[in-house]
């Protein structure tokens, strides 16, 4: 994949906030730090990057998000504020045979989506 001026914009803001971002909030911090790209623009790379494999799109139901990792790991919501962050869990190996048996698959891989509010809130 070429790695164009946009798509590098995209890519350096994505890494320095670290968290996960809709295209609109991508397009107004780029365009906020005088970087000059279009809402177009933005949605393009954006797809582009995440059809590469290289970033992660998150479908929500207030719209999408991207993140800047692309590995498999897993997510939790803060309930509160809405925040996501990417964590790393690895289930106990008795645990994942256990849904083998129970659903007849063999997991190969898996990524958790949690729910929770921090504590003492």
């Amino acid at each position: 994949m070429r790695l164009s001026r946009q798509r590098r914009m995209v890519l350096d803001l994505l890494w320095s906030e670290a968290s996960h971002m809709s295209a609109r909030d991508i397009f107004e911090k780029l365009n906020a730090r005088g970087r000059s790209i279009g809402h177009t623009s933005v949605y393009q790379n954006l797809e582009a990057l995440q059809s590469a494999g290289v970033i992660e799109c998150l479908d929500r139901a207030n719209g999408r998000l991207y993140g800047y990792r692309s590995d498999p790991h897993s997510h939790l919501t803060c309930l509160d504020s809405g925040r996501i962050e990417d964590i790393d869990v690895k289930l106990p190996a008795d645990l994942l045979e256990r849904i083998e048996t129970v659903t007849g698959y063999r997991i190969e891989s898996y990524t958790l989506q949690l729910n929770g509010r921090r504590s003492g809130n």
